[in-house]
């Protein structure tokens, strides 16, 4: 048997019995959530902007500041060799990176103890460690704390959910039970979304900046050497 459904607005024969596959869009699961859900949404939204504007920003600054010649050291060496601080000092300023900033220090310091030396690059390493990771600690927190408002929807969403059943008196609105449960799924996975993205853009970061602090710590460990290198 076939229905015959809206002939005058052109509509096509559906066969009896025969299901209609229903589509939800993103946006329309999202505002299924009610006024809670996209509340919790908007939220994570908002880390999730800025986890990658903190990603980006960061990714870009420890790139430039992995960029070295590599030829800047021995041009250094040469300079300290033949007594030509200002030359060197010049360089330096010219290439203006961690690892430069780590020599200039060392640099400024010539004629005094190599320990004296030594601490004064240590202690202008720690500055550069914390410029290059400026900010990086908010993505670890963001990492954490997007799954825990993503669970707070969850329980939001379970506690409309239960509302409605105990005063339904009988006659649970399926409507209303199902916003509640779109809340609760919808923020949990929002919530995860955001979480891993932040998670795995922090570890990478960790990566790149170890990167750049090996560079530094090798590249202060041989121009100390050739310090150390009797004349």
């Amino acid at each position: 048997m076939i229905l015959l459904s809206n002939i005058q607005d052109g509509a096509e024969l559906v066969p009896e019995g025969e299901s209609v596959e229903k589509t939800l869009s993103i946006i329309e699961l999202i505002g299924s959530g009610g006024t809670a859900g996209m509340i919790i949404i908007a939220i994570l939204f908002v880390l999730l902007f800025v986890a990658l504007y903190i990603y980006f920003e960061r990714i870009f600054a420890i790139k430039a500041a992995s960029k070295i010649d590599a030829n800047f050291m021995n041009q250094i060496k040469d300079h300290v060799s033949h007594g030509k601080i200002d030359s060197a000092q010049l360089l330096c300023a010219q290439v203006n990176s961690p690892v430069s900033r780590l020599i200039n220090k060392g640099i400024t310091r010539i004629g005094k103890p190599l320990a004296d030396i030594n601490t004064a690059i240590e202690n202008a390493g720690r500055l550069e460690v914390y410029e290059l990771e400026k900010n990086v600690s908010v993505l670890a927190t963001i990492s954490g704390v997007a799954p825990m408002i993503g669970f707070l929807g969850t329980v939001i969403g379970m506690i409309l959910s239960i509302f409605e059943i105990a005063n339904s008196g009988g006659q649970i609105d399926i409507k209303l039970l199902a916003d509640g449960l779109y809340t609760a799924m919808t923020t949990t996975v929002g919530g995860l979304i955001v979480g891993i993205v932040a998670y795995m853009a922090y570890n990478h970061l960790v990566v790149k900046t170890d990167k750049v602090i090996y560079q530094m710590e090798a590249n202060s460990l041989e121009f100390l050497d050739h310090l150390n290198e009797p004349i």
